[in-house]
């Protein structure tokens, strides 16, 4: 049978772009190693964490599913980072390790257009440089016209424990064998990278009285901005805070050599994730740090492991029995299931466009850790835009480029194919210059409209959004036109407040710019009538107090968006300006950037050089 678009791998990533596509009225084929092991957990049991819940929130804006069932099947909610400014607050969820998968494959099987097939694909089906379907381990060969690769760490996949390598997936799961080495014979740069996952222990090998609580928060939080899932909040299940101890700093130290990692082993040539190392890592790089943080956390209410974060080894297993018991309250801890590294390979990210589309092979849209991220987040922010853009391209519309202040999906994916990677890129906050006005409170307002645009948002969220965004407006003008007089009464409550007093007038709006007045402030105090959602209270205020910053960040983004206006003809031969600096040419051939935008975050590319471009263009193509 002939689709419009196959889905290789059933992660995170392949099951955001087989959704996106099935929606957007495409027959979709998701083709996965393991029906069983849909949008899997193999490392940490959560959905968000700092710049990766703004992430889940966009994925939810544009008509995502990640969010929804994040919300369904958490166990416990957390806004990070609350105490601090809007930019820096993000949405981590605790989620089930067994009911998340369960449900996420329970939305595939009843979405329309779309067919799931258990199998092992080894090859394409290439023909002039153009992807025309996928070839099975047994040779079966099926037919589409777009194919969308999300192989997570599958490729070539080997674990690593101590001196021990053995060729297999996560969790003992089949790696694939071949399709790495048929991307090369295409074209494709092979890139080795590796990450890691530590232990999981027993929860009743715990003594949890050594332990600090970390409960979940007593607000209820959503990642889905449609359908609010209410949930008692005291009955979150809680994780616990521990630190690591001399002994444990002793034993790495006095072990590294053993350590795959560490041990100067010749065949391992993966390089690891800079921002999410292992112990051994930590140990090393901060030796002056006395401790390390860790969390235990629970994997699933179904059964008993509990999730050692912080704690990601390729050590020995007698070792790492060592330094799980030299930690407070995992004295007798029973290790269930022992740490180990991944070693896989990826392909080099600048091989691909903003769009996701493949440049070696047309037609080929590549999505996930085959594109050098870490994490289900990046994974499945990417598998959204891989399905809608081939889905757009079916219908030879312009694909869905998100700009770097847009979002945060924009900035992960123009980063990897502007400047690349040669370590697992993971989304952090000091990542996206334009962070104020990328929060997770407004993901919906900067993000609803492509999702509506592109069929994923229907028409009853998009109403409500309407809503939203016409309550906010309505509350702010509200705000510029009640006034605060002088009165003896008025200036007493500011002095309650510990606010300045006022000698004439003041609007509520102006009010708002202080400190130490909230909209709760207001509401608390009768000064306002308590008429909206928290959620439209929420961004009124936020546009208030930050609007100076806020207005400062778009100003620079519009220069920047000058710059992404100025396209690059994709016929350029760069050999041919004269005067370009020798390594300016080559990132640039290398890259192929689309506008003068993308070619100035190029590193290695110099203004000097830009000013050497832009007087070619107008020269030789009147730009």
């Amino acid at each position: 049978m002939n689709y419009d678009i196959i889905v290789v791998g059933a992660g995170h990533a392949g099951c955001e772009a087989a959704l996106a596509s099935a929606k957007m009225g495409k027959n979709t084929l998701l083709v996965t190693s393991n029906i069983n092991n849909v949008a899997t957990l193999p490392c940490n049991p959560s959905i968000g964490g700092s710049a990766k819940g703004i992430i889940v929130r966009e994925i939810d804006a544009l008509g995502g599913t990640m969010g929804r069932i994040a919300d369904k099947t958490a166990l416990q909610m957390k806004m990070l980072n609350s105490s601090k400014g809007p930019a820096v607050r993000s949405l981590r969820a605790q989620v089930d390790k067994v009911t998340y998968p369960k449900e996420m494959l329970k939305t595939l099987k009843n979405q329309e257009n779309l067919t799931l097939l258990e199998g092992m694909v080894e090859d394409l089906i290439v023909e002039n440089n153009t992807v025309l379907g996928i070839i099975l381990e047994d040779n079966t060969k099926i037919t589409s016209k777009k194919v969308i690769l999300t192989t997570g760490t599958y490729l070539k996949a080997d674990i690593l424990v101590g001196s021990e390598r053995t060729r297999s997936g996560p969790s003992g799961e089949k790696p694939s064998m071949h399709l790495s080495d048929k991307l090369a014979s295409y074209g494709f740069e092979i890139l080795r990278l590796k990450t890691g996952t530590p232990q999981r222990i027993d929860k009743n090998s715990i003594d949890f009285s050594k332990t600090q609580v970390e409960p979940g928060d007593k607000v209820c939080y959503n990642f889905n901005t449609e359908e609010h899932t209410e949930y008692d909040t005291t009955a979150q299940v809680p994780c616990h805070l521990i630190y690591t101890t001399p002994e444990t700093h002793k034993i790495i130290l006095d072990n590294l050599n053993k350590s795959a990692m560490y041990g100067g082993r010749d065949d391992i040539t993966g390089v690891g994730p800079r921002y999410c190392p292992s112990i051994e890592d930590k140990i090393v790089r901060f030796k002056d740090k006395e401790r390390h943080q860790l969390f235990i956390e629970p994997e699933s209410i179904y059964y008993d492991d509990m999730y050692l974060q912080g704690f990601s080894t390729s050590m020995p297993r007698d070792v790492q029995e060592k330094m799980v018991h030299s930690l407070p309250g995992l004295e007798n801890a029973k290790i269930n299931k022992y740490a180990y590294a991944i070693e896989y390979d990826a392909i080099y990210p600048t091989q691909i466009t903003r769009s996701l589309e493949s440049k070696v092979i047309k037609n080929l849209y590549t999505a996930g850790q085959i594109n050098g991220t870490s994490g289900y987040e990046e994974a499945a922010g990417q598998g959204i835009i891989a399905g809608i853009n081939a889905s757009l391209s079916l219908e030879n519309k312009e694909p869905l480029i998100l700009k770097r202040n847009e979002a945060y999906i924009g900035v992960l994916i123009d980063d990897l194919v502007t400047k690349g990677t040669i370590e697992p890129y993971r989304m952090l906050t000091s990542r996206a210059e334009y962070r104020l006005i990328l929060r997770h409170d407004n993901a919906d307002i900067r993000l609803t409209d492509y999702g509506y645009k592109v069929g994923l948002i229907k028409e009853d969220r998009y109403n409500k959004f309407k809503t939203k965004k016409e309550n906010i407006k309505e509350l702010l003008n509200l705000l510029k036109e009640i006034k605060l007089t002088p009165t003896i009464s008025n200036n007493e409550l500011l002095t309650k407040l510990n606010s300045a007093n006022i000698k004439d007038s003041i609007s509520l709006y102006d009010l708002l710019k202080r400190t130490e007045i909230t909209i709760n402030t207001l509401l608390e105090n009768t000064l306002l009538e308590d008429s909206y959602d928290d959620e439209v209270y929420e961004q009124a205020e936020i546009t208030i107090k930050y609007a100076g910053y806020i207005n400062k960040i778009n100003k620079e983004a519009e220069k920047m968006l000058k710059y992404e206006e100025k396209q690059i003809p994709q016929d350029i031969d760069y050999n041919k300006i004269p005067n370009l600096a020798s390594e300016a040419r080559q990132k640039l051939l290398k890259v192929n950037p689309t506008t003068i935008g993308q070619a100035l975050r190029i590193s290695g590319v110099n203004p000097s050089d830009i000013s050497i471009l832009m007087i070619y263009l107008r020269k030789k193509y009147n730009e």
